[in-house]
């Protein structure tokens, strides 16, 4: 055992062995003992790599989603949490421990309400505001979770700690489906009878899984991302954080990052492969070439001298777009009963009386909807204008839903 306390490598090896064991049926006491003195030793980044280690290993995503709450619960008793460096109120650590101590108040004040609700004889089942309140409280977690997946998982896979992301996805996906059902039960009305009954079935469920992710985010997740991102990636997720929301909690202000770069990009290939480079990523002229190749509209660009720039060829085009039209004014490639409508879009979008217009037709049995939108440079000037062109007509006739779980590939030809 001595080996092992000094071997990162084999600490994992063996945590790994003694997990799988408990999910093939060894008495958790006896889990607890073979991991008592092995675990004094390990941090939050080692239980993760143990649980990539068995996706690797081949082990289903699902299948360590299920194993995840009884060996997280094991090993919770015993981790060592490491010290870390304090971080300031505002930095992205410090908001998702905020919001967990704010949503495990919601969780008590949502026990608490339904105590109240069936804690007498003459309860009022109609008297569902008041539950209804902390319920939506409750469901704000979803701007937390949204965070976590969003920000911080990317940018723990640049530094290869894939694994746990997908395990805590899933499960975050878990508690999401919970919570749906308590809305259900709010939604239909239930007496008070059927609430007693949905109070351990349905909504102490939900609770408890939305306080297991907590106890995995403060005692995993986040020591783990502490020790693994820098300054700069930490920067880069708080300055995306607005566009997802705060969870029943506001952030601190005392938190500066550091000024953002272009060249800081994780994962940008260099300038002379990629000269579209920008703050929300960087291609090569092959990726960008293909990009425009397959989306699932036509964009033409005019300039601010008003020659046609660049058309996308997809295969599909609504309208033809022969090659001689680069270099030519744009106003020579329509027709003259609607040239003067063209010439009075483009003057208001050049004098910053309009930003975008839309127009759409029948044509050839398709319904097209045809959009021009001014572009501008970063200081407002006027750089011309991009046509959008799209058939419409698939996504009219859409009905109901089709959600990514029902991807149905086509069969393989035999």
């Amino acid at each position: 055992m001595a080996e092992l306390l000094d071997n990162r490598a084999k600490r994992i090896q063996a945590l790994k062995q003694i997990i799988t064991g408990l999910h093939q049926g060894t008495p958790q006491d006896q889990v607890r003992q073979q991991l008592k003195e092995l675990v004094r030793q390990t941090d939050a980044s080692e239980i993760a790599a143990m649980e990539q280690q068995l996706i690797a290993d081949g082990m289903p995503v699902a299948e360590v989603m299920t194993m995840c709450d009884l060996h997280s619960q094991v090993v919770s008793e015993i981790l060592v949490n490491r010290a870390t460096d304090p971080v300031l109120p505002g930095h992205p650590v410090d908001t998702f421990r905020r919001e967990n101590q704010a949503l495990l108040a919601a969780t008590r004040a949502l026990r608490e309400q339904l105590v109240a609700l069936l804690g007498g004889k003459d309860a009022d089942p109609a008297d569902l505001g008041p539950l209804q309140l902390r319920f939506n409280a409750l469901m704000d977690v979803d701007k937390h979770y949204a965070r976590k997946e969003n920000l911080l998982f990317p940018v723990l896979e640049r530094h290869g700690i894939s694994g746990p992301s997908k395990v805590m996805w899933g499960k975050d996906d878990e508690v999401r489906e919970l919570l749906r059902g308590v809305g259900e039960m709010l939604g239909a009305q239930a007496s008070v009878g059927e609430w007693r009954v949905a109070a351990q079935a349905v909504v102490e469920p939900a609770l408890q899984a939305v306080e297991e992710m907590v106890r995995k985010e403060e005692e995993i997740l986040l020591p783990m991302a502490l020790e693994a991102l820098n300054a700069t990636e930490w920067g880069e997720i708080w300055a995306q954080t607005p566009q997802f929301g705060y969870c029943l909690c506001e952030p601190g202000d005392e938190y500066h990052p550091p000024a953002p770069s272009l060249l800081q990009i994780e994962g940008a290939p260099p300038d002379t492969r990629a000269p579209f480079l920008t703050a929300t990523g960087a291609l090569t002229i092959e990726q960008l070439k293909g990009l425009f190749s397959v989306l699932p509209l036509d964009v033409t660009f005019v300039d601010a001298e008003d020659r046609v720039r660049y058309f996308s060829e997809n295969g599909g085009r609504v309208f033809a777009r022969p090659r001689t039209i680069l270099g030519r004014k744009v106003q020579h490639c329509h027709p003259p009963s609607s040239v003067d409508v063209v010439e009075r879009i483009l003057a208001d979008f050049r004098a910053g009386r309009q930003d975008a217009c839309s127009f759409w037709i029948n044509f050839k049995g398709r319904f097209v909807q045809i959009r021009y939108f001014a572009v501008r440079g970063e200081q407002g000037q006027y750089l011309g204008t991009l046509e959008v062109t799209q058939d419409l007509s698939e996504a009219r006739a859409l009905e109901g839903e089709r959600r990514l779980l029902e991807y149905d590939p086509p069969a393989r030809p035999a």
